[in-house]
């Protein structure tokens, strides 16, 4: 698979699903729940294809509109990201990149989110026409007995949409990405870059401690673009890590 700075995230994850829509993409681990949920490149793009339906169909967003994703590295994140991006909205990632930028009255000087997907812990930071709550449950459980209130449950409205999305016009390079104005283009140099640094390969499997690198770029970009498979851990055990690695045949990101 050519892998050139010209690509989008979109072109990279649609490349690999259609390569080989059955393998794995990526295993989610979470330590402190005991959760383990594998997904492969399909049933991601499933996922993708619900959120950008959600985003285009049931609220009207396209190019050049903004969503706050203000979520902690999970599998749902990365189909709520990769929906975004299909859809060619732009992503505010709040403070997860550690480069926002601050107004006088110390709010983030950014345009305001059109919708927002937040956890529950991240919930009063998001200021957006439309809030998605995301309850982050083994299983992509939904909220029992309700979402908090104001929100809705993204499980339960995207499961209602349909599992293809057809882009109204196609993802270019030049397309913004994030909401600093990083684009598609941006984003995909940045992870090719990034790879060789990290230890990552065409057709690597590497398992990503969520919580110490955060920042999609590396949980997320960098495996799609290179053409790898992650195993994503959050409350990772030190304890497990070396069994985990050697039963998941997986290297460690960043060693």
């Amino acid at each position: 698979m050519d892998i050139t700075p010209s690509r989008t995230v979109v072109a990279a994850f649609e490349a690999l699903v259609a390569a080989d829509p059955a393998r794995p993409l990526l295993t989610f681990y979470d330590d402190a729940t005991g959760e383990r949920t594998e997904l492969s490149r399909a049933t991601l793009a499933n996922w993708v294809a619900k959120t950008a339906n959600l985003l285009v169909d049931g609220c009207g967003l396209g190019v050049a509109d903004l969503a706050a994703v203000h979520l902690p590295a999970h599998w749902q994140t990365a189909a709520v990201l990769l929906g975004c991006w299909s859809a060619g909205v732009s992503v505010d990632l709040g403070d997860t990149r550690g480069d926002r930028k601050s107004g006088p009255d110390g709010r983030p000087d950014e345009a305001p989110a059109a919708v927002a997907f937040a956890s529950v812990d991240r919930l009063r930071d998001v200021t957006a026409d439309e809030t998605f709550a995301l309850a982050l449950a083994p299983l992509a459980g939904s909220f029992r007995p309700a979402p908090p209130s104001g929100t809705l449950d993204y499980v339960i409205e995207a499961r209602g949409h349909g599992d293809q999305f057809v882009p109204a016009a196609a993802v270019r390079p030049d397309t913004v990405a994030l909401a600093d104005g990083t684009t598609h283009g941006d984003l995909v140099a940045a992870a090719t870059s990034r790879s060789d640094a990290v230890g990552v390969r065409r057709g690597s499997r590497v398992l990503v401690d969520g919580d110490a690198y955060a920042d999609p770029l590396d949980w997320l970009v960098v495996p799609l673009v290179v053409g790898a498979s992650v195993v994503l851990c959050r409350h990772l055990d030190p304890a497990r890590t070396q069994a985990r690695l050697a039963t998941e045949r997986a290297t460690r990101y960043g060693a």
